[in-house]
């Protein structure tokens, strides 16, 4: 069986081989596409009919060097395997070239050179000799004596040059031929026209018009013939194109007095191609021949020229027929190699049917026994199903039960606080903590309506109530409700409607396809930072025949990764446990959109934000329902779905005074309410700062270093484990009390946050006695154990002394701080400041402190310097000039001594490097 199937594959790959033939592609760079490099572009393509192998392809700069430039290095980085170029102008497109050819791809000149010899072979006629011929011509032509006009070709192109420098030389011989004014007309007629009819109005006597190309020449006679000037002077051009408008037919009609055929020889440009790849002899110099074309020959040359025209229609007709019938060939021969190897797979398909016949006796045996076995597992895992399906519904249903039980009491302690808050008799904090309530109680009433509706969703009691509506009207008014939440989150938020003629009526659920925007919105409010963007786009468009609605969410936020975009339709599904939110909100959008028969997708990326698309239907089948009244709740549910997006809002705080008078207390808090809360209950006795997660908190505590520190444990970015431990490895926070706040009360989690660190644990929900109690504890054993405890760390402010050893210890560091920035600072300037000997100082401030003034004052920098480390962006040398250090180096030789790392070693730590 194995020989005959590696038979088979023998026979095909033989056969797709013998076929196989080298792939050349040749890159034609033209400068222009005036008519005759059209023509010398037909010519190289039909020349290339006789190499199957090879394919051409054609650019074309349009007279720009850049364009040109840009279509070579094109070509270079396909790794053409022949390189045809025409510069445009020599020394700008020059690089270029050589780049082509230092690359090893073969570059053949065409018509214009360049300046240098990295090229292969060029082809074209001798543009001096031309010139010198077309000057002789014109001497002749005029008895040696005459004034003259030179239009010439574009500056900088080597065919110009030539031309030019050729024609002068001829002239050169006969002093009494005069050139009287010359202009640049880059090869285009219209500029010609436009030159030569500046140079009339200042020449009234002018023989003989020379431009170096037929196009220049009919654009000088269109001057002279606006003036009625043509009859007074002759026009020469170059090129002799063939064609209707083009060079020969002017000279037969005589606008044109003569012209030199300027071969274009695309086929002798293939032929040296094609032996420079096949490595035949070639020449590097290919000069063409010209002629001079005048009135006596050019009808014969149009003649000619229109037989050849017609020769090549004929062979291009025959070319497309062997073409086809290489074609059919090729058919035919795949249709006997396709009926060798269907015949060899039968046969091969015989031999397996046999012997797999005899192998089905021998395994029935074995089969019957596992298929006894098997169904005995089957029925074993049928009861199994059966067992945890009647679970299932019974936590289902105990759950249901339970959530119909909550909004009762749920709305009667809504309604409650919505008459409460409508007391005038409320202080501002009274009103705060309503407020409070008042938001989380919506919250709550949305989840547990998310659920119900889910429910009835799963049991097939949840319908669709249809209307009549303009859904772009519909969702402007939806939308609006999170307009305020945008401006508060500084969220650039906008809706865009794609332009339709039909309008966007729709028959639909509009409840539902409300609730669908407000569920969308709000997780894209929730999980957008600041300064970020949400838009909602409308469009419509067909599909089977039908007209459907496109409705977009999109959102610049944290995005999620593909892992997670699999799952996030499922129910009570979630992402990670950083974020707030029940898993049920996206089921439920996704069983709302499958009830209009349309469907959701969504794409995102981490960090790249996320965008779900829905696509339902505009027209809904059922009946409509007169006097369709919206659902009472879904005005709790629409201001639910934004204050859940609210839940998470950052405040900023900038830089604020610390007083004295007040112990301070860090809040680390993802939740809005909560920081709000613990503030209003902390803010008489305490001076509260604020953070929105573990890695705001740490910055704050390295900069403030607060006397207690509360910090949640689930946060984005940093969670409260990993923030504690933080605080507790660096030697500005460590001595900070830590007290934890999660919603988590199990065992574990407590045990694995007392080995962060943590000083305390509370649970959620809190009291508020309890909170206050704890926190007083926490600050009052910290300073019953600095005073027992106090060492060598211990700072000027935190040692125990008397009225007025204080005031001296005041002054000394209120001296200190004020010229810490003071290089030059000694301990006589500051016993001259304070009033004392150097003895007399040394003596005090040991005793006091424990240290000499000068390891006091390198302590104080050091100190000030590991702040300025921790809380702002300046580079390690800034900040030792700025603390008082003469050098960096000596800066940090001291900070390692004291700290037992480097500055450098701390910003590593400090941005998790």
């Amino acid at each position: 069986m194995k020989t005959v199937l590696a038979f088979i594959v023998s026979l095909v790959a033989l056969a797709a081989c013998s076929d196989e033939k080298e792939h050349l592609v040749i890159g034609v760079s033209q400068c222009s596409d005036d008519e005759w490099r059209t023509q010398m572009n037909r010519e190289m393509l039909r020349e290339a009919l006789f190499y199957p192998e090879t394919e051409v392809k054609i650019r074309s700069a349009k007279d720009n060097s850049g364009i040109q430039i840009e279509d070579i290095e094109t070509f270079i980085k396909e790794r053409v395997d022949a390189l045809v170029v025409s510069p445009n102008e020599a020394e700008t497109v020059t690089p270029v070239i050589e780049k082509a050819f230092d690359a090893g791809i073969p570059v053949i000149l065409v018509d214009r050179k360049i300046h240098s010899g990295k090229y292969t072979a060029y082809v074209g006629a001798d543009n001096y000799d031309i010139g010198r011929r077309a000057g002789f011509y014109i001497v002749n032509r005029l008895h040696g004596k005459g004034h003259v006009v030179e239009i010439t070709g574009l500056r900088g192109s080597t065919s110009a040059e030539e031309r030019h420098r050729g024609f002068m030389d001829a002239l050169a011989e006969s002093p009494e031929m005069e050139v009287v004014a010359r202009a640049d007309a880059g090869f285009f007629q219209q500029k010609a026209e436009d030159k030569f009819d500046s140079i009339l109005a200042r020449h009234k006597d002018i023989d003989l018009v020379f431009a170096q190309n037929d196009r220049m020449a009919i654009g000088a006679h269109q001057a002279a013939l606006k003036c009625g000037r043509q009859k007074d002077m002759l026009f020469v051009g170059i090129d002799a194109v063939s064609g209707e408008g083009y060079g020969v037919e002017k000279v037969a009609s005589g606008e044109l007095d003569a012209t030199f055929i300027y071969p274009t020889s695309g086929d002798k440009v293939m032929q040296v191609v094609m032996a420079v790849l096949e490595g035949k002899p070639y020449d590097r110099d290919t000069k063409l021949q010209t002629a001079l074309v005048d009135k006596s020959n050019a009808r014969v040359m149009e003649m000619q020229t229109e037989h050849i025209f017609e020769l090549d229609k004929k062979i291009e007709y025959l070319n497309k027929k062997v073409d086809a019938y290489f074609l059919r060939y090729s058919s035919q021969r795949m249709f006997l190699y396709a009926c060798i190897v269907i015949l060899l797979l039968v046969g091969a398909l015989l031999v397996f049917v046999v012997r797999a016949f005899w192998t089905k006796n021998r395994l029935n045996a074995e089969l019957s026994c596992q298929k006894t076995k098997l169904e005995e597992q089957r029925d074993q895992l049928i009861d199994l199903s059966h067992q945890l399906e009647e679970a299932t519904h019974a936590k289902l249903a105990f759950f249901t039960n339970v959530s119909h039980d909550f909004r009762t009491p749920l709305t009667l302690i809504a309604d409650p606080v919505d008459q409460l808050l409508q007391s005038r008799n409320l202080n501002e904090h009274e009103r705060s903590l309503l407020n409070i309530a008042h938001k989380n109680v919506v919250v709550l009433l949305r989840l547990i309506n998310q659920i119900l509706d889910f429910r009835k969703f799963e049991s097939g009691k949840l319908k669709l109530h249809l209307s009549e509506f303009d859904i772009c009207s519909e969702m402007k008014e939806w939308t609006e409700a999170f307009r305020t939440l945008s401006f508060r989150k500084h969220i650039r938020f906008d809706m865009s409607v794609d332009e339709a003629g039909q309008g966007y009526v729709v028959i639909a659920d509009a409840e539902k396809l409300e609730r669908i925007t407000y569920n969308l919105l709000s997780n894209a409010f929730k999980f957008t930072p600041e300064n970020g963007r949400i838009s909602v786009r409308l469009s419509r468009f067909r599909r089977d025949e039908a007209d459907w609605l496109r409705m977009q969410f999109s959102d610049t936020g944290i995005g999620m990764s593909a892992e997670h975009v699999q799952h996030i339709f499922e129910r009570f599904y979630q992402i990670d446990v950083h974020h707030a939110g029940s898993g049920i909100g996206l089921a439920l959008v996704k069983a709302f959109v499958e009830m209009h028969k349309g469907v959701i997708r969504v794409e995102s990326g981490k960090e790249k934000g996320t965008a779900f698309i829905i696509e339902i239907p505009m027209r809904q089948a059922g009946a409509l329902e007169e006097g369709l009244q919206r659902n009472v709740m879904l005005t709790n549910l629409k201001e639910g779905a934004v204050l859940d997006a609210d839940l998470e809002t950052v405040s900023q705080q900038g830089d604020k005074f610390i007083p004295e008078d007040k112990e301070t207390v860090l809040v680390i808090d993802d939740n809005q309410d909560i920081r709000d809360y613990v503030r209003m209950l902390l803010q008489g006795k305490y001076t509260v700062i604020e953070a929105v997660n573990g890695q705001e908190g740490v910055k704050q505590a390295m900069k403030y270093v607060p006397d207690a520190i509360i910090c949640d444990v689930m946060m984005p970015v940093m969670d409260g484990m990993e923030c504690c431990k933080r605080l507790k490895s660096e030697l500005q926070t460590s001595h900070i009390p830590v007290m934890m706040l999660t919603a988590y009360a199990m065992d574990e989690q407590k045990i694995k946050g007392y080995e962060c660190g943590a000083d305390s644990y509370l649970s959620k929900p809190f009291s508020a006695k309890l909170l206050l109690t704890r926190l007083h504890n926490l600050i009052a054993n910290h300073k019953r154990l600095k005073s027992f405890f106090s060492d060598r760390a211990a700072t000027v402010q935190e040692t125990p002394l008397g009225n007025i050893d204080k005031g001296f210890v005041d002054r000394l560091y209120d001296l200190i701080e004020k010229r810490m920035s003071d290089s030059d600072l000694n301990v006589e300037n500051i016993g001259s400041e304070i009033g004392l000997g150097r003895v007399q100082l040394y003596r005090k401030t040991k005793a006091l402190t424990g240290y000499s003034p000068n390891e006091l004052l390198r302590i104080v920098r050091l100190r000030k310097a590991s702040a300025l480390l921790a809380s702002t962006e300046k580079t390690i040398a800034e900040i030792a000039y700025e603390v008082g250090f003469s050098s960096p180096s000596y800066f940090a030789r001291c900070y390692k001594d004291y700290f037992g790392e480097s500055p450098t070693d701390f910003l590593k730590r400090k941005n998790g490097k």
